[in-house]
């Protein structure tokens, strides 16, 4: 049948799925009940003597002599050759990252006793810090020691970086410590190789950084660069800010590469018109400046002001690339500019070159989907030669964004066919379907492919098919899934408690939040609304109070939603006039908290007033939501105002809303109950519509 869902073939035999159940030792397949693939543990091979004598006679008759032109394929014949023809050689391979046969290579010259000159070192150190090759790094460091090159001062700066860059900080600071200190380039290997590292190492770069300082060493453009990346990587602003500074002092503010590494701190710390002041300062830009303004306000959300300025950005002569599509197609999907994408779906058409590439089709089919535009979206997918795992994707996302669940099911069924493999954000996009059509099943199926591929522990998938066993009303497998994790977050503590609301344990969520309280993790924003709605539900006055303690410490009252749930749970406590004053205090109101103090008038039997407050938002010109229009609708129905209700759902439309079976069940309730029957048949004509 057309409407039918079959189950994805993550698996090819029908799985049975037992959750695990933490009291015994069993292991995880036992739990599941599902037998491992080969290649997850090594037979075990029983073979007698006789057996064994056979199969050695066997191999000795088909022993092959090694030859030398099977370890160097590539460079025969290399004892014709002379040193600087097997240098180039291996820098031949360092430059294609072929480090396993440049190695051959430096292994046979070293037998020979030919001596290897510091520059071929360098090119194969160099190759080691892009494919962060640790364990080849060693060797060729084991390599210069036996050529009797590890105090040459240019290659132990070249190993300092090669460390650093591969997250061997030790190694890296025992080396620099026998390099000179007053030369600035080893201690920019330092800071470039933990930048490479990662965010995590801030401290370490800003330690190196303050050391070079006090030492009075001349930081030139590079070490600057360096600094001020890792400051944007955490988010530092007063150390960035500081550098700034430093920078104007040193006559370095003009530089073009820092000018455009302050631009892109100033974004990812959020000051976006620090950023722009910074730009405006530029008079000569190119693309690389322009491409870090338009990624830096699309990272803000600020997705129209990153398209006016790739407006401009054209109009100034200068011309886009791939990377400068790349960032504005996820932006024209936000604001759904389905015009804008279509011309920039021409440009992308028009330049071969950028038509081809995987990464770009995928972001205009996303962009497509994000506009509706479901059939625009499929011919774009369907003209790609060269789709990949990435494109039926986002397909898939496309689907299920558009309220197409089934087919975005049967997606993954198609992609395995054509051979591809689902992936961890297949399965992490996934999951989710399975839970909005409560299909258990297939869930387990998904459990089953992503332990099968060793996709777990991971939090994000955990955490969703936590969520899929709760919304299919099975909680007990999502408990011991929470149960299982060895390292959780504060999404996976989330994810339980609204498991445990979504299946209406109440009293299970709050010892949830209770542990997550006494555990090393804080909550965020999103967690303490929960614990918001929980207390209100169960009327836990003080936990409440003490919880809204905790987010005016931290200033998460600014949030919307925060905000939003506050005033609920206040106004379930039937304390009116602490929902007033938390509305009151929130600096900016929108439809979320509007809608929350209209319930908190409806729970404390304010009805005529919730009315007044729903026509009195209207009048100042505040956006309402459908939330906003069943609240006021429900209040309604228990005050028992049938005009006040007709009138308000006529409203619907002229906000661009439309109404939904919630709506039209109040409405018909109502009428109902006051006699109304023309009208309310009316309206159960137009809901049957839906």
């Amino acid at each position: 049948m057309e409407n039918s869902v079959s189950a994805p073939s993550f698996v090819s035999v029908q799985l049975h799925f037992y959750p695990p159940n933490p009291l015994n030792n069993k292991n995880i397949f036992q739990v599941f009940n599902f037998r491992p693939s080969p290649t997850h543990y090594p037979p075990k091979f029983t073979t007698t003597k006789k057996n064994y004598n056979n199969k050695k006679k066997k191999q000795k008759n088909l022993k092959k002599p090694f030859e030398e032109k099977d370890a160097f394929p590539s460079s025969l014949p290399l004892h014709s050759k002379n040193p600087r023809s097997i240098y180039n050689d291996i820098k031949r391979f360092a430059r294609d990252n072929k480090l396993k046969e440049a190695l051959t290579i430096l292994d046979y010259v070293d037998q020979q006793g030919i001596p290897v000159n510091s520059t071929t070192f360098s090119a194969l150190i160099a190759a080691c810090i892009r494919t962060k090759s640790l364990a080849q790094g060693k060797e060729i460091h084991t390599h210069i020691r036996i050529n009797g090159l590890e105090n040459n001062e240019f290659l132990r700066t070249k190993l300092v970086h090669m460390y650093t860059s591969c997250g061997e900080l030790e190694e890296a600071k025992k080396l620099f410590d026998g390099i000179a200190k007053g030369s600035v380039y080893p201690w920019n290997a330092l800071l470039r190789g933990t930048v490479i590292a990662g965010r995590r190492n801030y401290v370490d770069v800003l330690r190196t950084y303050s050391e070079m300082r006090e030492l009075g060493v001349e930081l030139n453009v590079y070490s600057f660069s360096s600094v001020i990346k890792s400051f944007a990587a955490a988010t530092a602003l007063f150390q960035g800010s500081k550098t700034h500074a430093l920078l104007i002092k040193n006559g370095l503010a003009g530089n073009y590469i820092l000018r455009t590494s302050l631009i892109d701190l100033y974004f990812k710390c959020g000051k976006a018109m620090l950023a722009r002041r910074v730009f405006d300062e530029i008079t000569e830009r190119d693309v690389v400046v322009w491409g870090a303004m338009i990624a830096g306000f699309v990272h803000n959300g600020m997705q129209r002001e990153g398209l006016e300025f790739v407006r401009s950005m054209v109009e100034e002569g200068v011309e886009v690339n791939s990377v400068i599509v790349m960032s504005v197609l996820p932006a024209i999907g936000e604001v759904c500019a389905q015009r804008l994408g279509r011309e920039v779906h021409a440009y992308v058409v028009k330049t071969k070159s950028y038509s081809k590439r995987v990464p770009i089709q995928s972001a205009l089919i996303d962009m497509y989907c994000k506009c509706g535009d479901m059939s625009s979206a499929r011919r774009v997918f369907y003209g790609s030669s060269e789709r990949n795992v990435v494109c039926w994707t986002a397909l898939m996302s496309g689907y299920a964004l558009n309220g197409r669940l089934e087919q975005a099911l049967r997606s993954t069924i198609w992609m395995q066919q054509e051979g591809f493999r689902p992936d961890v954000v297949t399965v992490a996009t996934v999951l989710p379907i399975c839970a909005q059509l409560r299909a258990l099943d297939e869930g387990k199926q998904v459990h089953a492919y992503a332990l099968k591929h060793w996709f777990l522990p991971n939090v994000s998938i955990t955490c969703s098919l936590m969520v899929m066993y709760a919304k299919c009303g099975v909680i007990e497998y999502a408990e011991r899934l929470f149960d299982g994790m060895e390292h959780r977050n504060v999404i996976s503590w989330t994810a339980m408690i609204d498991s445990f609301v979504e299946n209406g344990c109440l009293f299970e969520a709050l010892g949830v939040i209770r542990s997550m309280q006494l555990s090393k993790h804080r909550p965020d924003p999103v967690a303490i609304a929960r614990m918001l709605s929980v207390c209100g539900e169960l009327k836990l006055v003080k936990l409440g109070k003490e919880i809204h303690g905790q987010l005016l410490k931290r200033n998460f009252a600014a949030v919307h939603y925060v905000s939003a749930e506050l005033i609920n749970m206040y106004g379930k406590f039937g304390d009116f006039n602490k929902a007033k004053l938390v509305f009151d205090a929130v600096p900016i109101t929108g439809s979320m908290t509007h809608t929350a103090l209209i319930r908190a008038y409806g729970y404390n039997e304010l009805y005529q007033d919730a009315i007044e407050l729903f026509d009195q938002i209207r009048s100042n010109g505040s956006s309402l939501s459908h939330f906003t229009f069943e609240a006021v609708l429900s209040i309604c129905d228990r005050a028992g105002f049938v005009d006040d209700a007709c009138r308000i759902f006529n409203l619907m439309p002229s906000y661009q809303i439309e109404a939904n079976k919630e709506h039209f069940t109040i409405m018909i309730r109502l009428l109902t109950r006051y006699g109304q029957l023309e009208k309310a048949k009316r309206f159960m004509q137009m809901s049957s519509s839906l």
